[in-house]
């Protein structure tokens, strides 16, 4: 299988980083939108995303406009089906994928691989609703694609030996990046732990045990985490934590997923992190801490 040009379904905060690194992996990628006035918000942010790039001398001019010349952007999902595979990453709302899995199962071949970004949502329940489950896989990235190594990839109960080992040769071989295989459970291995972690760093936040900064602080300095685990909650998004949460929550009906409060509150309050500029933390534009 020859991985040249890949669809990228959503620009939102993954599809971006997702469209953004293919391209700089020597890919041609097809982004589509559901308007163009959310298309030009999405190429809007992988410029700036470049553009600090160029500030810190990682990559040239020469090489941001290869980057961007290889983003074609587009609103119709009929330029699908000459990819290579397609990775979708809309908001996790099950129905959605689902009415979006049905579309491409009509539109493109039965041979192409059709991958979710999914963190939460059940592998098995998409495949299902198309004619080739055997085609469906969970392709999970994590945020910020570009710097992290790792992609799980998740089996659902019809997918094909012959699409994981594709998929697997994909991730290793053609981005590059490590692969870990994940049969399906809620929250895979990532968002499962992560967001225990999160929620248990909330709960310590509303208990006033210590300050926001001072509980990311001692797991920063302390565990060597990039960010702290409420730095991570804005970057990931409050309201994509809390869905993640009482998915989890629901399907495993244990307590301990159970989301926070005070999560719930924030979430309601509409501080969502950086994507509105303010969560635990503040933020500017760029999505720099204030």
């Amino acid at each position: 299988m020859q991985y040249k040009k890949i669809g990228v379904i959503g620009g939102g905060t993954m599809g971006q980083g997702i469209a953004e690194m293919l391209a700089a992996k020597g890919l041609e990628v097809v982004l589509v939108e559901k308007d163009n006035e959310r298309m030009e918000h999405s190429w809007a942010m992988i410029e700036l995303s470049l553009d600090k790039q160029l500030e810190k001398w990682a990559i040239t001019g020469a090489e941001k406009k290869l980057i961007l010349s290889r983003i074609h952007k587009t609103t119709d999902l009929k330029e699908l089906p000459s990819c290579h595979m397609v990775i979708e990453t809309i908001s996790e709302d099950l129905d959605l994928k689902k009415s979006l899995f049905r579309k491409l199962d009509e539109i493109c071949g039965p041979d192409l691989i059709l991958a979710s970004n999914t963190s939460t949502l059940s592998l098995t329940e998409l495949g299902a609703s198309t004619k080739h489950p055997e085609r469906v896989i969970g392709l999970h990235f994590i945020h910020p694609v570009a710097k992290i190594d790792l992609v799980e990839i998740i089996r659902g109960l019809k997918t094909s030996e012959d699409t994981y080992m594709l998929t697997r040769r994909f991730v290793e071989d053609v981005i590059q990046k490590t692969a870990i295989k994940v049969y399906e459970s809620p929250g895979f291995v990532t968002s499962r732990l992560i967001c225990l972690l999160i929620n248990e760093a909330v709960h310590t936040l509303a208990e006033r045990v210590a300050s926001a900064e001072d509980i990311d602080l001692a797991m920063r300095k302390g565990y060597e985490f990039r960010h702290g685990p409420l730095e991570m909650a804005d970057r990931f998004g409050l309201d994509s934590v809390l869905a993640a949460l009482d998915r989890m929550f629901r399907e495993f009906g244990e307590l301990k997923y159970r989301p926070s409060f005070l999560l719930k509150q924030m979430v309601h309050a509409g501080h969502l992190g950086v994507k509105t500029g303010e969560g635990f933390f503040r933020y500017d534009k760029e999505g720099d801490r204030m």
